[in-house]
């Protein structure tokens, strides 16, 4: 399907890395923290993919309109700089892939609404992302997803046009971001997806179950 591709710029949690573990820890540990019980890691994994506003709209119904908001909302990202490498790591298949893009000449990046201060440490104490060709946050310009601005970004750092881009995540503002750089777009399905998700809507112009089957639409099975 996507056979003259010359990079893949890939979403950060739900796509490459399994972050719900250590977001769901930081969250929960705020309910420890105040007395509650903790949560199963079952009920923050939907909502992974929503960062704060996800965690601790599951830890304590707490809504971003709250007045409480902005300061659970940094307790919530103390406790998860403290914690984000501990149990995080690269969904199946995600390590094998990229080994295959760099041995294919395909350059490869992340564009990711997470914020620099959580994305630098992350791709830095990972060697997964050694052979990454840019890494643009939700803060690196004046956009987040879907605006079309940090795909546009990763696209000018790798010196490639963005119609020799596609991008590969698991949220619908992916797939819309995508559509507005000019970039072919893959759902994965194996991602976080969130509640009430219909990714057949999105309008990806493919979807994959794993990460290995990305290599099937490059023509690089």
């Amino acid at each position: 399907m996507f056979p003259h591709v010359r990079a893949v710029l890939f979403d950060l949690d739900g796509t490459l890395i399994d972050s719900a573990p250590d977001l769901g820890a930081a969250a929960d540990k705020m309910r420890i923290d105040r007395g509650m019980p903790s949560l199963p890691l079952e009920r923050y994994r939907p909502m992974a993919g929503a960062g704060a506003r996800g965690m601790l709209g599951e830890a304590f119904g707490l809504a971003p309109e709250h007045p409480d908001f902005p300061t659970m909302r940094e307790e919530f990202f103390s406790n998860y700089e403290a914690c984000m490498t501990q149990r995080t790591q690269p969904f199946d298949g995600v390590a094998r892939l990229l080994e295959r893009l760099v041995a294919a000449n395909l350059a490869w990046g992340v564009v990711t609404n997470k914020s620099a201060r959580f994305t630098e440490p992350l791709t830095r104490g990972m060697p997964l992302f050694a052979t990454a060709g840019a890494v643009v946050s939700g803060d690196t310009t004046p956009h987040a997803k879907p605006h079309p601005a940090p795909l546009l970004e990763a696209a000018s750092r790798l010196g490639i046009p963005p119609g020799g881009c596609i991008y590969v995540g698991d949220d619908e503002r992916d797939i819309v971001a995508g559509h507005a750089a000019g970039m072919g777009t893959v759902a994965a399905l194996y991602g976080y997806l969130g509640q009430k998700s219909a990714p057949a809507a999105w309008g990806a112009h493919a979807a994959i179950n794993s990460p290995l089957e990305l290599l099937q639409l490059l023509g690089k099975p």
